[in-house]
């Protein structure tokens, strides 16, 4: 995927009837369907059976099969309720007719009420940071297979700059807490619901490997498979994708071979826009 619009068309559904969509697949260099794009695809689902007065406040979805990449992805649409404030809709993602993915998301109309919202940290801006291309330069002497897996996975739709050493760079155990800011290559002339779906997408990238960062010393040892078991995402505040954000992560746990992360996504200008939470594999091999 080499532009914006390639991945604007890639979330844009087929629409089969009132409650049934079809979906193409980003041919993910790792050979499975990449969690972000299911997201996307369900939200913009979803989206399509709502009236235009309502938003998506959250999210949740569970990662129940790996996805086939030469596979097109039916979403079939329950329209469980339509309120006078909220609606609710669930989404089941197949392929061959079984379930790989299911999603809840509400929708809200516009309403005035209390507001507050936790503080960003003040960190260091993007303008002084690498980004994550930048950062792994050093690795194509020192590790040229990882650094050629590394530039082919990473997207070229989205810009990623770490406040701290890459994750894939670090080979020393550290505190669960990441930092990155993010944002789309190319400008986006788009509502409200589409920016959400392209933030669906992004917000999977980083997050389940910040699990991992109190366990690099032993994760190294072997190979370690990491999938996304659950997703969810609460929408705050209106926000714009091609400007920076800033995505804060940490990881409260890791046992039974799980990690669980969450986020919390501000504007440039401190505002929290969206709230992330996480659970994914880390399933260890060890080498001897």
């Amino acid at each position: 995927m080499s532009n914006l619009e390639e991945l604007i068309q890639l979330l844009t559904l087929e629409r089969i009837n009132d409650n049934t969509f079809v979906g193409q697949n980003y041919q993910a260099p790792w050979g499975r369907v990449f969690g972000g794009q299911v997201l996307g695809q369900s939200l913009h689902a979803a989206y399509q059976t709502v009236s235009d007065d309502r938003l998506a406040h959250s999210m949740h979805g569970y990662f129940i099969l790996g996805g086939d990449l030469n596979i097109p992805i039916t979403y079939e649409v329950d329209c469980l309720r339509d309120g006078r404030s909220f609606t609710t809709r669930r989404v089941v993602a197949k392929q061959n007719g079984k379930a790989i993915f299911n999603m809840a998301a509400s929708f809200q109309v516009k309403e005035d009420g209390v507001e507050h919202q936790i503080t960003m940290p003040n960190l260091i801006t993007p303008k002084k940071l690498m980004n994550s291309l930048e950062q792994i330069e050093e690795m194509e002497k020192t590790d040229p297979d990882s650094y050629n897996l590394i530039k082919l996975t990473h997207p070229k739709v989205f810009e990623f700059k770490p406040v701290e050493r890459l994750t894939a760079l670090l080979a020393k155990n550290g505190p669960p807490f990441n930092h990155m800011w993010m944002r789309s290559t190319e400008k986006v002339k788009a509502d409200l619901p589409l920016q959400q779906q392209l933030l669906a997408y992004a917000s999977d990238y980083n997050i389940l490997t910040t699990a991992s960062l109190p366990h690099r010393e032993e994760l190294r040892k072997g190979k370690t498979f990491y999938a996304s078991i659950d997703h969810a995402i609460w929408f705050h505040r209106s926000f714009k994708i091609d400007e920076w954000l800033l995505y804060t992560m940490d990881s409260p746990s890791a046992c039974n071979s799980r990690g669980f992360s969450r986020g919390s996504i501000f504007d440039r200008n401190g505002v929290l826009v969206a709230s992330v939470a996480q659970e994914g594999l880390m399933r260890n091999t060890r080498a001897d």
